[in-house]
């Protein structure tokens, strides 16, 4: 299932703030800490506690948030369906970065190894 060009506007469009508190509020219901999540987080776009804040408090859209990220060169290997597509199949760039997040976000919440969520390989 690829995406649509209304999905991915919506996606760039979208306010990193707005949506960072319920990435929160998710891990936090499952028993996870927002020190989990930072690092997760960090892992994904070396985004630190402050520069996230940053980015929060300067209200940017997902498309900004990650223009300014250096993705984890290990990203790709985050595989699966989120948000009801499959993520390998995703070929707008933006709205696959977006994915892989969520991703990450809801491994986290679900309780994965953080090795596992943060692909540290053995």
């Amino acid at each position: 299932m690829t995406t649509t060009p209304e999905h991915d506007k919506r996606v760039s469009e979208m306010k990193f703030f707005s949506v960072y508190p319920h990435y929160v509020t998710k891990v936090e219901k499952k028993g996870r800490t927002i020190k989990e999540l930072h690092t997760v987080i960090e892992w994904l776009t070396g985004f630190n506690e402050e520069k996230l804040q940053e980015l929060i408090d300067e209200k940017v859209t997902f498309k900004t948030f990650f223009e300014r990220a250096t993705l984890n060169p290990n990203a790709e290997l985050i595989k699966g369906v989120i948000c009801g597509y499959r993520i390998e199949d995703i070929e707008t760039p933006l709205t696959k970065q977006a994915r892989y997040l969520d991703k990450l976000i809801e491994e986290l919440a679900r309780g994965r190894k953080m090795e596992k969520i943060l692909r540290v390989k053995k």
